[in-house]
């Protein structure tokens, strides 16, 4: 059973649609990268499958048990978010937040589960210090733990290497390939860095004025894919 299902979504604003008839499935254990222009609805897409804007047409749904409270979000920080004055911890554990229902304290399993994130983000010495005194790639860390709080299944990420050195954001999309491959965690990730997307995904969704949606290999070799990547296509 797909672990998120679109059918047929049109989205956009006050009526206007940006995007149109966009229909995909993600099964469990997918890495899909959303590709595509600037401007094309990515980020919109997104928010609609967290429900954060409804859609003018279709339906997002989700399956294998999943809760839409149960989907782990990394989106993109604005200049106030990285000046935030909390303590990482405070950070990471603020994940647990979709899990307490109505209890109004976080839990010993909360904060077990918060401090084994850290852990896995291999941000442990951080974990007293300001958040704003973060360099970019630290930060970066510090949100992933706190998308991981809330999920055990799917992860959406959007953009998590905007702005981080190449180093650094090597560092990330093997922390992120990691959950994917180790943990089995699905990611769904918009990504402008379309050579590590094909490097790293198993899945392509492009959108613009093409779509296309299936496995990288297939992404190659199709329509979409030759367009804009060129005639050349991709050599890895």
């Amino acid at each position: 059973m797909a672990l998120l299902s679109c059918q047929d979504l049109s989205l956009g604003y006050e009526g206007k649609p940006i995007l149109e008839h966009i229909s995909f499935e993600v099964n469990p254990g997918d890495y899909l990268c959303i590709v595509g222009e600037n401007g094309s609805g990515k980020s919109t897409l997104m928010k609609t499958i967290l429900g954060l804007i409804h859609p003018l047409k279709g339906k997002v749904l989700t399956g294998d048990g999943l809760r839409q409270n149960e989907i782990g979000y990394l989106p993109q920080q604005t200049v106030v978010q990285r000046d935030f004055p909390a303590s990482v911890y405070e950070i990471v554990l603020s994940g647990c937040q979709g899990r307490q229902g109505l209890r109004p304290f976080y839990s010993k399993e909360d904060k077990e589960l918060a401090w084994m994130n850290i852990q896995r983000m291999e941000i442990e010495p951080l974990a007293r210090r300001c958040y704003r005194e973060l360099s970019g790639g630290q930060q970066q860390r510090v949100l992933l733990a706190r998308a991981l709080c809330a999920t055990r299944k799917l992860l959406l990420l959007d953009e998590p290497v905007a702005g981080l050195d190449p180093r650094v954001t090597a560092e990330m999309y093997q922390l992120i390939s990691d959950l994917n491959r180790r943990d089995g965690i699905t990611v769904v990730m918009i990504s402008h860095d379309l050579e590590a997307a094909l490097r790293y995904a198993t899945h392509i969704l492009h959108i613009g004025a093409r779509i296309y949606c299936g496995p990288v290999e297939d992404y190659l070799r199709s329509e979409t894919g030759v367009h804009y990547l060129g005639r050349g296509g991709y050599r890895p």
